[in-house]
């Protein structure tokens, strides 16, 4: 049974090579969006909304999308305050640094900050965890404090350090797990959300993540 919002809004599942694209988009179905997999400009610009997921290496993501225009839509998007959701390295890419297996490559740079390797005993972090939200986050609204979602990573941000300091401004929200070490989990920041899970893989709980996002769309 698909979730409905009260308009169909637009999403465009940005195709540059790394993501579980039809699994983002069943999952944007099903929250009520009208879902596109493209990598074409235009309708990447025009989108309500432009999600951008991501599997792999935070180098060769960075070089996918470089190669499909990504980073340049996501820029123009966001200086237009249109909003952008990334997904897992999806996510990653939006910092300004990944550093894998000695690696380090140049990520987006909308947050400042470093993505490495998981301070944890057991790598990768593999399946289904709850998360600290904060209690005016507007992704996690209507979710119970023990709702779970499924991550599959080895790299996180262990830091966040943006602060805004303009009282007209609303400081970025960030939510937080634990694997070993507490890690960033989610981020919402004006027109820019993103995770670290998979809400298309994370059953109702993503499923109501999704529709929150798109109902602000």
């Amino acid at each position: 049974m698909e979730l409905t919002t009260a308009a169909a809004k637009k999403v465009v599942v940005f195709d540059y090579g790394f993501g579980n694209v039809r699994s983002a988009e069943r999952a944007l179905a099903r929250a009520g969006a009208d879902v596109e997999i493209t990598r074409d400009y235009d309708r990447a610009m025009n989108a309500d909304g432009l999600l951008v997921p991501g599997v792999g290496a935070f180098a060769a993501c960075m070089d996918g999308l470089k190669a499909a225009r990504g980073d340049w839509i996501v820029d123009r998007r966001l200086s237009g305050g249109r909003p952008v959701m990334g997904i897992c390295v999806g996510m990653q890419i939006l910092f300004s640094r990944g550093i894998e297996h000695d690696v380090e490559a140049a990520g987006l740079d909308e947050w400042p900050g470093t993505v490495g390797p998981l301070q944890a005993d057991v790598v990768p972090h593999m399946g289904w965890n709850t998360v600290e939200a904060p209690a005016d986050s507007q992704l996690f609204a209507g979710l119970d404090a023990d709702a779970r979602f499924y991550f599959v990573h080895s790299y996180a941000v262990h830091e966040w350090t943006q602060e805004t300091h303009n009282p007209l401004i609303a400081e970025p929200r960030v939510t937080w797990s634990t694997h070993g070490k507490p890690f960033v989990a989610a981020v919402e920041n004006g027109a820019l959300w993103a995770t670290q899970f998979h809400p298309e893989k994370s059953g109702d709980a993503g499923a109501q993540l999704l529709t929150n996002w798109i109902e602000t769309l």
